[in-house]
């Protein structure tokens, strides 16, 4: 599927940031995987990627190198020229944060039938200098202005603040993002990044076919689950090894779609996680794998509300300058030593239901279906990996992992 977005010239920028969210998604489950071995996992690697290229356009020296690393931008030819040179332009600092605020536009149109929600702000001390500069093109490329508070004499009243923020930025849904005595009065600066998801499906699962079923969890354990079911066509895939089903279900007007890894016979959620790489991910959902068939879905019914605090995450992966109190050069968002990165903290919210849109009238069209022989099975009663994804730019929103509904 990249080889396809590669293809073609002018969407070739594209392509790049695309491939670079795949492979830094990919790294980041991996860890989480690792870390959360029985646990849900549940992460938006759009949203943080996002995040962490705003806090890039102020890093330096082997900061910004550890970070363009981390974050898969050090292949992008040419995408990050982070000296400013002159004061009032934002062009010179590199291709790669304009493209952000284009992919973003793309994402949140005001006519697009999901609810995608993104809070993503710094903090910073009030007692250090910011560069207005970087005041100004941040808020220019994303959206996002540096906001200083006062984490030393008013650390309750700016997690108060905060909180309050990142409810009114995402619906309501995600509240109390720092809980009483999580901020410390030593914090310098803090990135957070929260972001809700609801969105309505092409086909909807009608309520009445939902019905209760074991979910098997690991070692003979099961739950019930209010287990979901539709019989459409949709876009099927098999892998042999590791033996897996791979499934596609478009939300409303075709932009964004869900992709399931669904492990099948003794094959197990670990073995999948091993062998997912950039090339094994874009081979599993590529097109020539998907063929549109008949099969009966059931899906459970899921809620997924995930914090993570990310410091020690993305310190494994390689960006531990940023954290370092001596080591951090982020002198391009102020001027002096001493400013460094105290918390990431990065919470996601997803809601799958039978929701979608009223298939209005179409009782018609179904008695036209015809019947296939036999339809394809795919019973998700087992855990499983899911992305959601959108479509035209390829750009993965959301990774998890449902071990547990």
């Amino acid at each position: 599927m990249l080889s396809d977005l590669t293809k073609c010239g002018a969407g070739h920028k594209m392509a790049s940031l695309s491939t670079a969210n795949v492979e830094f998604c990919l790294d980041v489950f991996k860890e989480l995987n690792s870390d959360y071995i029985g646990d849900n996992v549940f992460f938006s690697p759009l949203s943080l990627l996002y995040a962490l290229s705003m806090l890039l356009l102020g890093a330096r020296g082997n900061c910004a190198e550890q970070m363009e690393k981390v974050l898969h931008f050090n292949h992008i030819a040419e995408s990050l020229k982070p000296e400013f040179k002159d004061s009032s332009k934002c062009s010179q600092t590199g291709r790669i944060h304009s493209e952000f605020g284009v992919l973003f536009s793309q994402l949140n149109q005001p006519d697009s039938n999901y609810t995608l929600s993104i809070a993503n702000r710094l903090y910073g001390t009030k007692a250090k200098p910011f560069h207005q500069q970087y005041l100004n093109c941040s808020e220019k490329l994303y959206q996002a202005r540096l906001q200083t508070v006062d984490f030393k004499q008013a650390t309750e009243e700016t997690r108060q603040t905060i909180n309050a923020w990142v409810e009114s930025k995402t619906n309501g849904k995600v509240r109390n993002l720092f809980a009483k005595g999580t901020l410390d009065p030593s914090c310098v600066m803090v990135l957070v990044n929260a972001i809700y998801f609801k969105g309505k499906w092409q086909r909807k699962f009608q309520e009445t076919e939902t019905a209760k079923t074991p979910f098997q969890l690991s070692e003979g354990k099961s739950v019930l689950v209010d287990m979901m079911y539709q019989t459409g066509t949709f876009k099927l895939g098999f892998i042999k090894e590791p033996h897996m089903q791979v499934l596609e279900l478009p939300y409303v007007n075709k932009q964004l779609s869900m992709i399931i890894l669904l492990p099948v016979g003794t094959a197990d959620l670990e073995q999948i996680a091993k062998q997912l790489n950039l090339k094994t991910f874009s081979e599993w959902t590529s097109t020539s794998n998907m063929v549109e068939r008949e099969v009966d879905v059931h899906i459970p019914r899921f809620k997924l509300d995930i914090k993570y605090e990310l410091n020690s995450l993305l310190r494994s992966l390689g960006m531990t300058d940023v954290f370092s109190q001596i080591k951090a050069d982020l002198s391009g968002i102020s001027p002096g030593k001493g400013l460094y990165l105290s918390k990431v903290i990065h919470k996601a919210y997803v809601d799958v239901s039978e929701e979608g849109t009223e298939a209005a009238a179409a009782s018609g069209d179904s008695l036209v279906v015809k019947r296939l022989p036999i339809r394809a099975q795919f019973m998700a009663n087992h855990p499983f990996l899911f992305f959601i994804r959108h479509i035209g730019t390829n750009t993965i929103l959301f990774c998890g992992k449902l071990a547990s509904p």
